[in-house]
């Protein structure tokens, strides 16, 4: 997006997760996905963009009331435990949300019940009777046709039989709309494959949607009669305009938003269902829905709260740098696969890409700079040889394409030619103008990777700019000469530690 003068008018960016039903303990899946939206949120940052990224926890439902129950909770003290887990997990992975929004928050549950309202006053909600499959562990309403072998197609479990007075959404009457706006825009969907999984499944036909429930009472209240509560999916959806302050000032600066990055079991949610509501209420569209896969053990496995397969991804952050983490799960899974986590890729990728790469050069740069310039970085010329190497359009033109992975890696190979680069110059024998270039060089490049890389690793480009008297700035800055100081650098930057076997850390 193309920024115009001034700071108030420069690009904005709004990228959301899907909000996390915290029925149980954060695991690695919820970790990932916000780790993809704050890799891209800080990429839009770097390009100078006003991000808002929002992320939080969807709070209400009858899995909640159980889940809360089986504690001795009522479900507000439940989710107000819970729910500071997910802020946790945030803190602790470092990522960059703007808001962290919670569905029982009273603005939230005004927006809910306002865009409610204004659809049933549209005509487009009435009163009815529901009959059929419910799944509770994903709180969706199934038809028989959808169910596999009789099971929840999710999560392979019996659903429930429910029969209740139920308010309907006029679902059906959106089929061809959603249809011709999926063929019209080719960014609607991302991964591709997924937009043609929603295609077909629409042209299997569209029933009109369940949107309230009478048999709990743990929901948002149907307005004017309260002896409904809104069915949680409608609820949940509705946080993307709430969280962004519907219909104030933010939204109308910030929506629609540019990105929802979602799981690949949700995608039916956040196309067919949200996009109808959208129109229903007549709100523009979200740009781009962005499916991501799943999270799989090593032996192909799914994490999952339901599964009771869960890797605490607090408890990683206790037992490994998080950069370290965050680099893994970007560089080892291409985006909208499945990922495979191990351990002990974890710590091969930490010890050599990590350690022996990133960390060597860093430290190569900062002692040959202490020890052949006192070390002040010297004003001298650009390499323009080395620069080159560094092809920032191509990492943008990943970046466009969502290809996070692809983007890390071209960053690294740079890092790659950057330690060859310093081999074949052997500034340890340089003097005089060739020895002050060649410094030069190797700091401007020691910079430039710290901008590069922050959008993946943080605090590990926050280290390596404070060891070179500097901070992170955006991405025009590199090699532009304007952010290197003549201030005395740090003879050294511990970046990252080698695990030896025992997974025991040691000093790099």
């Amino acid at each position: 997006m193309g920024k115009k003068d001034g700071a108030s008018n420069k690009g904005k960016f709004y990228i959301t997760t899907a909000i996390d039903y915290p029925n149980a303990d954060p695991h690695i899946g919820h970790a990932y996905e916000k780790l993809c939206a704050d890799v891209i949120a800080r990429w839009h940052r770097l390009l100078g963009e006003e991000v808002f990224f929002l992320t939080g926890t969807d709070e209400h439902g009858l899995k909640i009331m159980r889940s809360a129950q089986k504690a001795g909770l009522t479900p507000k003290e439940f989710v107000d435990k819970q729910s500071l887990k997910f802020v946790e997990l945030c803190r602790r992975w470092n990522i960059s949300n703007n808001r962290f929004i919670r569905t029982t928050e009273e603005e939230h549950i005004r927006v809910a019940q306002e865009i409610f309202n204004k659809i049933y006053k549209k005509g487009d909600i009435y009163l009815g009777q529901y009959v059929g499959p419910y799944c509770t562990d994903c709180e969706t309403f199934y038809t028989e046709k959808d169910l596999k072998n009789g099971l929840c197609p999710v999560h392979a479990k019996k659903c429930e039989i429910v029969k209740e007075e139920s308010y309907f959404f006029k679902l059906s009457k959106y089929k061809e709309f959603i249809l011709e706006y999926i063929d019209k825009r080719d960014d609607s969907i991302k991964p591709d494959g997924k937009k043609e999984e929603i295609k077909n499944r629409l042209k299997a036909g569209l029933e009109d949607l369940s949107v309230s429930r009478t048999s709990f009472d743990w929901g948002v209240p149907v307005p004017k009669n309260p002896k409904h509560v809104q069915y949680v999916w409608i609820d949940a959806l509705i946080n993307y305009i709430s969280g962004v302050d519907y219909p104030k000032e933010r939204f109308r600066k910030f929506w629609p938003a540019d990105v929802h990055i979602i799981g690949k079991d949700i995608v039916w949610h956040h196309t067919v269902i949200w996009w109808s509501i959208l129109k229903a209420a007549g709100i523009k569209l979200p740009k781009t829905v962005l499916v991501h896969g799943f999270i799989l053990s090593e032996g192909g496995e799914k994490m999952s709260k339901s599964s009771g397969k869960v890797i605490n991804p607090i408890e990683l952050a206790d037992k490994y740098n998080i950069d370290a983490v965050r680099y893994y799960l970007i560089r080892e899974t291409p985006f909208g696969e499945d990922g495979y986590f191990s351990e002990s890729k974890l710590i091969e990728r930490n010890n050599t890409e990590l350690a022996n790469d990133v960390g060597n050069f860093a430290n190569r740069v900062l002692a040959l700079i202490s020890q052949k310039s006192q070390g002040v970085i010297p004003k001298g010329e650009l390499d323009r040889e080395i620069v080159a190497k560094l092809n920032i359009e191509k990492i943008k033109k990943h970046f466009e394409r969502f290809e996070l992975h692809l983007a890390l890696a071209e960053i690294m190979g740079f890092v790659k030619q950057c330690n060859q680069y310093i081999n074949e110059k052997e500034p340890w024998k340089k003097s005089g103008v060739e020895l002050n270039n060649l410094l030069y060089t190797l700091a401007e490049c020691l910079y430039a990777i710290a901008v590069m890389l922050s959008a993946f690793m943080p605090a590990t480009s926050d280290k390596i700019a404070k060891a070179l008297k500097t901070e992170v700035a955006s991405l025009k800055d590199i090699f532009s000469g304007k952010c290197l100081t003549q201030s005395k650098v740090e003879s050294r930057c511990i970046l990252f530690e080698k695990i030896l076997a025992d997974n025991k850390a040691k000093t790099f």
